[in-house]
């Protein structure tokens, strides 16, 4: 009986202590107080230099995708799609004449100028730390009762995203498993990480940006294929690289980082949470990583900067990877 009953309060122990470790909650900054940048302070001018001055090619990689009418996005949810519409045009200058110049001045010099609006989560962009939140609380403890205002996040908004510039790692997962592309919903483990890693001969350092290809880019332009229960990367292997590999900022080639339906019931984006809410680890989506896995270039220098949207979520960015050996 004595035997049975310490059975169960270990039991219970152990029940509780996994409770305790599931417990999901907004992380205060090692930076400080005032950080609205998370993991981003991982890098500085030594670390930046450092990475510049291993470049060894002239080679350029660029890492983002196109943008166009009826690309993927994430209208499911109610976000307004892509749209572009034409100001000016040529003909339809020379017959308003809103410069009041005339036929003769409009028929010599041409005249195009057009529009867009998006989501800020389009094409390839980066999250920012204010994207995704923990019960009513953001990164560093910042809540909407005092830091979000009708034009925007006060904290941690898109224009705080500094330049990024940092060792950069692919880590190609359907060449590890020798297939073009991952498997729909397939979920990226810590295990593909370390084979794949193993397999490319390639060792990853603190305040890495590691970016994940899925393979799902292949189908970009056809949107309906793209967003079709696309692979992405689990929670485990998040914490991984987050906490054992300690890296600076993370992104893959597919929509939302992580895959759908959600690998957990008491979380729709537990990925998202973790990384953006609980970790201040920002990550990039929707990056175009084909030709520099095709050439098999695994370590670079990366270079991005995104559009600078004062309060926003998210902003659009046009990373480039320029390799290292």
């Amino acid at each position: 009986m004595e035997k049975r009953i310490m059975l169960l309060s270990l039991s219970f122990l152990l029940g509780v202590f996994s409770f305790a470790q599931s417990v999901e909650t907004v992380g205060k900054s090692p930076w400080g107080s005032e950080d609205e940048i998370g993991t981003l302070n991982m890098m500085n001018n030594e670390s930046r230099l450092s990475v510049l001055s291993s470049i060894r090619s002239g080679r350029v990689y660029d890492l983002s995708v196109d943008y166009f009418v009826g690309m993927p996005s994430f209208h499911s949810l109610g976000d307004p799609p892509y749209q572009y519409w034409l100001t000016h045009t040529p003909h339809g200058t020379i017959v308003d004449n809103p410069n009041g110049l005339g036929e003769k001045m409009n028929h010599k010099v041409s005249y195009t100028g057009d529009a867009i609006s998006m989501y800020t989560h389009m094409g390839t962009h980066i999250d920012a730390l204010n994207h995704f939140g923990l019960n009513g609380k953001i990164w560093n403890g910042y809540t909407p009762e005092k830091h979000l205002g009708d034009k925007g996040w006060l904290k941690t908004g898109a224009e705080t995203i500094p330049p990024i510039i940092a060792r950069g790692v692919l880590i190609d997962i359907p060449a590890y498993k020798g297939v073009r592309s991952l498997p729909q919903n397939y979920r990226v483990n810590a295990d593909d990480l370390r084979g794949a890693l193993k397999k490319q001969n390639t060792v990853l350092q603190h305040g890495d940006v590691v970016l994940i290809r899925t393979g799902q880019a292949i189908h970009y332009h056809n949107a309906k294929e793209y967003l079709h229960q696309y692979p992405g990367i689990n929670l485990e292997a998040v914490k991984w690289l987050v906490e054992d590999r300690q890296i600076m900022l993370l992104g893959a080639d597919n929509l939302s980082f992580e895959a759908f339906p959600p690998e957990r019931t008491d979380n729709w984006v537990p990925v998202h949470t973790y990384l953006l809410a609980e970790k201040g680890v920002m990550f990039l989506e929707q990056m175009n990583l084909e030709s520099i896995a095709e050439d098999g270039v695994y370590e670079f220098a990366f270079i991005g900067a995104s559009l600078k949207l004062k309060g926003a979520s998210g902003a659009p960015m046009r990373p480039l990877a320029i390799p290292l050996k």
